[in-house]
């Protein structure tokens, strides 16, 4: 298979620690999206899925800004001349990159090394856990400029992040809280200094991909169908995957590890 190469932002993939980061990279913009960044985060998310060597994500921006959402030149001045259905096509791609994060199989963690806004905000909710840095102030901007809070499935994510409560007024006002305030309800799960944001992501991501990839996928897949199931529809799902984990290769790696009293080597 030819090597992922995205021309919109970067990509590396450190083979060491199967370790993919992808950096959005229009620093001066601070990391504004745009039509073919959406589609390119989108294209990678799905291929990484199953991208041979990879074994946790890291997603991050160039810069002083995590990334600041739709870009107003590139984006919403062009969305203001589609009809309906042209605007439709757009909701709907950028609500297809949400998607194909939460159902890539491998953690992905948002390294938020500065402002995170409108778009950027629901991309760092769909990351499965977030190390921001303590300037990385976060918003769902979307009411602020005449939108629905309703965006990109923030309605979906951000109550089972922070509580219904506290999304709605996220939501609603569009205002924006600091690091420490993100970190107090639960958005965020650490702040760190500005220059300490990557290097304790990859700490994670490292860790993560060290471990057994299909109880980690696992994982992901029942906390994002959990939701939609009575509990004891959750506890079968539950007992379903862990009889398949059971027979997975690394559930006996476990084992021989500590009868051998030595670390797992988890494929």
């Amino acid at each position: 298979m030819a090597p992922l190469k995205p021309r919109s932002f970067l990509y590396e993939l450190d083979g060491r620690s199967a370790v993919a980061t992808l950096t959005l990279n229009r620093p001066e913009r601070l990391n504004a999206l745009t039509f073919e960044v959406y589609a390119e985060l989108r294209d990678t998310f799905r291929a990484l899925d199953t991208e041979p060597g990879v074994r946790a994500i890291i997603i991050t921006g160039a810069g002083r800004g995590f990334c600041s959402g739709g870009d107003v030149e590139d984006i919403i001045g062009p969305l203001l001349e589609r009809d309906h259905d042209g605007l439709l096509e757009h909701a709907r791609m950028s609500c297809d990159l949400i998607l194909a994060m939460r159902e890539c199989r491998r953690p992905i963690i948002g390294a938020l090394n500065g402002t995170v806004a409108g778009a950027g905000a629901v991309i760092a909710a769909a990351c499965d856990v977030r190390i921001a840095a303590e300037t990385a102030k976060i918003a769902f901007l979307f009411t602020r400029v005449g939108l629905s809070g309703a965006d990109m499935g923030a309605t979906w994510l951000l109550p089972r992040i922070i509580g219904f409560g506290r999304a709605t007024e996220l939501l609603m006002s569009g205002e924006f809280i600091d690091a420490q305030e993100a970190l107090r309800l639960g958005l965020y799960n650490r702040v760190v200094p500005q220059d300490r944001v990557l290097a304790e992501a990859r700490s994670f991501a490292e860790k993560l991909a060290a471990g057994p990839s299909y109880g980690l996928a696992e994982t992901k897949r029942l906390l994002n169908s959990a939701a939609s199931l009575d509990f004891a529809a959750a506890l079968e799902a539950e007992a379903e995957a862990q009889a398949v984990c059971m027979q997975d290769p690394n559930f006996r790696e476990a084992y021989e590890a500590f009868k051998a009293k030595r670390p797992p080597r988890f494929e």
